[in-house]
């Protein structure tokens, strides 16, 4: 594989962000010379590992794009095109050279490349900290067992984004498992994408384990529960609902996440590391705002540019007495509706919530009504625990059904990355609006090509290169 993202300098691919207690970053780069040498300290480890983190919560990934993406080809919100942002994409006029391709490619194979230089690191690493191999070897397995967990789920999201699994083909992504810039690697099949998304997960499970450095009060780094959180999203999106119940249980089980109760839930999104709801998050902080750049300027009512606005058929799913459809959660400009209390910060500094238990909750809902093994009660119990929390006078829901759950994701999960995916795994069309939203301009079916985003040309041009392009594109 002659990846050119991977054949960038590590001057560039990983300058990494050293977090401290504040949440400011300092920049710290290692340079080539530890490219050239294999790392030595655990000093160095982490440091590589906080670098996956800014790599992930950059604006052509989780900070912005990516999510985005779901949000503008689906039936829960759309694209105004304003400032000519996310144009190609919502008018489903993308090419090779497009940069809502090109840019997560990018930013998603630099995580990957990230966690490839520290799995394939050494144990036997020096810590100023202590000498005990023991305590040492704990920490190892747990900064490898994150990174794991996010080239996990890196390969997960170019999948979903760039892989032919719904657009009528076979073929997966490139996953390269090694930090080689010479390497030339085809394209992997979805099933073995798949399997190395798996292998990933287990051995971060495996890693994580019962190790000391196990701190789920850190939101902002991967611990044992938030790993079987993204599980939980992958196993759905899979349609292992075994496993989904399994990783759901044990979350619930811990007792350490609640649902945000209707009095907070508006407030819990300025929370940053705080909020009892959030199982994940990536780091932002002051020093890091976005400022324009994020997804706070194209989602929020109070954003820079306004763009990604929301359907009037979304807004009247939520009844006058649900927390979400309030002055607070919704506002209007220029006649159209807009999100105002999920990454309200002008400055974009709020941190990036990737996993709510909202989320597993109803990932875990929509396993237990699966045909095999699933439990009606226990959906109604998940299912009525965020309703409790949002509807004023709610009355608890016995035998919840698969519609009202697909409901319900539609309205907790608004303008957080899913709708497109959660519409595609049901096997549904992908509706795309109009610079209004009034209109529908088409309807992605299972099997048209555009549902998986062009290869970029800058890949498919290097000379001898063995990946191959989407069809339905100019490469």
């Amino acid at each position: 594989m002659k990846k050119y993202i991977i054949a960038l300098s590590l001057a560039t691919m990983v300058g990494f962000s050293i977090t401290s207690c504040s949440e400011d970053f300092i920049e710290t780069d290692f340079g080539n010379s530890v490219q050239a040498e294999q790392l030595k300290s655990i000093e160095e480890l982490q440091a590589f590992m906080n670098g996956t983190y800014g790599s992930m919560r950059s604006t052509g990934y989780y900070g912005a794009n990516y999510p985005m993406y779901a949000e503008i080809r689906s039936d829960e919100m759309f694209s105004r095109r304003s400032s000519g942002y996310f144009q190609s994409v919502a008018n489903l006029s993308m090419t090779s050279v497009d940069q809502y391709a090109t840019t997560p490619y990018n930013a998603i194979y630099a995580v990957v490349a990230k966690t490839n230089i520290i799995l394939n690191s050494p144990n036997n690493l020096t810590w100023t900290q202590t000498q005990n191999a023991a305590t040492i070897s704990d920490k190892v397995d747990k900064i490898k067992a994150e990174a794991y967990t996010m080239r996990a789920l890196a390969f997960f999201d170019l999948l979903k984004l760039y892989g032919q699994q719904y657009s009528g083909g076979t073929k997966g992504i490139v996953i390269p498992t090694k930090y080689d810039p010479k390497a030339n690697m085809a394209r992997a099949s979805v099933a073995e994408t798949q399997a190395q998304i798996e292998s990933d997960f287990t051995n971060a499970l495996a890693l994580i384990s019962g190790n000391q450095f196990n701190t789920p009060g850190n939101k902002t780094e991967i611990n044992e529960l938030s790993l079987k959180a993204l599980m939980s999203r992958y196993y759905l999106y899979k349609g292992d609902y075994a496993k989904v119940r399994q990783y759901v249980a044990q979350i619930v089980a811990a007792n350490r996440y609640s649902v945000t109760p209707k009095d907070s839930y508006v407030v819990s999104w300025t929370l940053n590391n705080a909020s009892s709801n959030s199982i994940f998050e990536l780091a932002v902080g002051n020093a890091n705002a976005y400022g324009a750049g994020g997804i706070n300027a194209f989602m929020n009512l109070n954003g820079a540019y306004r763009n990604v606005g929301v359907l009037a058929s979304t807004y009247n799913l939520y009844t006058a007495s649900d927390v979400r459809r309030s002055a607070e959660t919704f506002g209007t400009a220029s006649g159209y509706r807009f999100i105002v209390h999920k990454y309200p910060a002008i400055s974009g500094s709020d941190n990036l919530k990737l996993v709510r238990y909202e989320e597993v909750l109803l990932n875990g809902v929509e396993a237990e009504l699966a045909v095999n093994g699933g439990t009606q009660t226990i959906a109604d119990t998940y299912y009525n625990l965020i309703g409790a929390n949002r509807i004023t006078g709610y009355t608890n829901v016995t035998g919840v059904t698969l519609a009202q759950l697909k409901t319900e994701r539609r309205k907790e999960l608004l303008g957080e990355g899913f709708r497109m995916w959660d519409l595609l795994r049901w096997g549904q069309s992908v509706p795309v609006y109009n610079s209004t939203g009034a209109a529908l301009t088409a309807t992605l079916n299972i099997g048209d090509t555009r549902l998986a985003f062009p290869i970029p040309q800058a890949e498919t041009n290097v000379s001898g290169t063995l990946v191959t392009s989407n069809p339905g594109y100019d490469n």
